[in-house]
């Protein structure tokens, strides 16, 4: 029996300001932190030049840096365990990321 991937890897997708902006309304789980899993959702989704856009887009939209997750990390902290993070945490810690 073979296993079908329900979405299909998109290469080469753009990722243009509405784009990126539209990473915005993500729309967190019950019981996750808005804030913390739009930062989430935008890190694993977009590539580091992105996500820097991302960052600047999200201060402006005076959203919170800092929200705890569910196992009670800010998203800098999280990031900060995943090895090849470092211009993600970068770009965090630069708009005031903890």
């Amino acid at each position: 029996m073979s296993l079908k991937k329900d979405k299909e890897k998109v290469l080469g997708e753009t990722f243009d300001d509405a784009r990126i902006k539209s990473f915005l309304d993500t729309q967190a789980p019950k019981g996750v932190d808005a804030d913390y899993h739009c930062l989430e959702i935008a890190y694993r989704g977009m590539h580091q030049e992105n996500f820097a856009t991302f960052v600047t887009f999200f201060s402006e939209a005076g959203r919170n840096f800092n929200a705890l997750g569910p196992e009670g990390k800010t998203i800098a902290q999280t990031v900060a365990q995943h090895r090849q993070s470092g211009d993600y945490l970068k770009a965090l810690s630069a708009a005031g990321a903890k």
